[in-house]
């Protein structure tokens, strides 16, 4: 599989390995075929994020074990579907992203100012906040 680009049109970045994230489980929001839902948003969820996605039938917070999913709780790194992120970003409810893991992907699905207007990446040089 050819390395995969970021949001940003750079080297994809990890989301998370605890939990574990990732349709393949390797910490990406690494895409392929057999991925039909997407799972190409890095996001930071936050506990409205995670009741908005549970209302609209995809439940992020109930561990289940037998699927190796722990649950998530606010504050966790997760992989999630591109559609589904942007059903609550168009609720107001959007949770916050991680560009430079977001896969290049979501972009098919997800428009570029909505990522980027819930962007909560920090940049590698801290100076940058500073101008």
């Amino acid at each position: 599989m050819e390395p995969q680009r970021n949001a940003l049109g750079e080297e994809l970045q990890v989301c998370s390995l605890d939990p574990l994230t990732g349709f393949y489980r390797d910490g990406f929001t690494t895409t392929g075929p057999e991925d039909l839902g997407s799972h190409t948003v890095c996001a930071v969820v936050t506990e409205e994020f995670l009741q908005h996605q549970k209302a609209i039938g995809n439940d992020l917070s109930t561990p289940m074990p037998q699927y190796g999913f722990p649950g998530l709780k606010p504050g966790d790194r997760w992989a999630v579907c591109a559609g589904r992120w942007l059903e609550s970003y168009e609720a107001g409810l959007a949770s916050p992203v991680m560009l430079a893991a977001t896969n290049e992907a979501a972009l098919e699905i997800v428009p570029r100012d909505a990522l980027a207007e819930n962007a909560a990446d920090v940049p590698d040089d801290l100076r940058e906040l500073m101008e």
